[in-house]
């Protein structure tokens, strides 16, 4: 499931930041994105949530340190 995961992640990140190449780990984090700031982060957390079905709270919203963390709330929400 982790892995699937990732995939779709994968595919959010390249339309979010219009970019085919990015392929996401659990240690990518917005300093590996160029055009991750905290507008694209918004942006990127709403095309997450649509994704997968689940919503974040605010407190994940800003505390969550890379994609791992995103992976982990993402695998106990599905």
């Amino acid at each position: 499931m982790e892995k699937e995961i990732y995939e779709r992640l994968n595919k959010v990140f390249r339309d979010v930041f219009d970019d085919e190449t990015i392929e996401v780990n659990s240690e990518t984090t917005s300093k590996d994105i160029e055009d991750w700031d905290s507008l694209e982060h918004i942006n990127l957390v709403v095309a997450v949530e649509q994704e997968f079905g689940i919503k974040f709270n605010m407190n994940e919203v800003t505390t969550m340190k890379n994609v791992g963390e995103m992976v982990s709330i993402i695998m106990s929400r599905i």
